[in-house]
């Protein structure tokens, strides 16, 4: 492993290891959460968003410098690795875009219910939870594996530390919502 790599990893790692921290806290200490932040700022979204952006850079820069490392054939990286990836930024985008940057960044804006939102309660985490599969099989480099298991565990714990902040500001609506529309995917109710 290079020193690149080797740093590339580590900064990846401590960064998950900081959102996931941020997650555990606002699941387990509500009153006193992280995540969504109590107010959206500049500072609230530097600690939000730097984290995860280098978490997708520490896998990139990772991917990219053990490039098919574990010898996996093309076919199964491409077929699988890529769609992933393309259709994990289609969805993250458009529902990102669909609520609106500021509510993507945790502020109170109007609850959502169709588009992508009519299937998912949480498409942008599931999105990005397929990024970074797609880029761990496309780039079959071990250590993007790494970086892949711990964002997608970062991402898994994301809705558990939004969803009660989202019943106490909507109320009975996101209830309604809950009850119909899965956390993760599939069919609504």
């Amino acid at each position: 492993m290079s020193n690149i790599v080797a740093l590339t990893l580590i900064i990846g790692l401590f960064c998950e290891a900081a959102l996931i921290a941020i997650l555990v806290w606002s699941i387990f200490v509500p009153d006193r959460r992280l995540w969504p932040p109590r107010q959206v700022s500049w500072l609230s979204q530097i600690i939000v968003w730097m984290p995860t952006i280098a978490v997708f850079g520490s896998a990139i820069i990772i991917g990219l410098s053990q490039w098919n490392a574990l010898g996996w054939p093309l076919w199964l990286r491409w077929t699988i690795g890529l769609p992933w990836v393309l259709a994990g930024n289609v969805v993250v985008w458009s529902a990102a875009l669909g609520i609106g940057m500021d509510a993507t960044s945790g502020a109170e804006a109007e609850l959502k219910t169709d588009g992508i939102y009519r299937w998912s309660r949480n498409p942008q985490y599931v999105a990005d939870m397929g990024i970074l599969l797609g880029w761990a099989i496309l780039s079959a480099a071990p250590s993007a594996w790494i970086i892949a298991i711990g964002g997608v565990v970062a991402f898994a714990l994301a809705p558990f530390a939004e969803e009660p902040w989202l019943e106490d500001v909507y109320g009975a609506l996101y209830r309604k919502y809950r009850t119909r529309v899965p956390r993760f995917f599939g069919i609504p109710r």
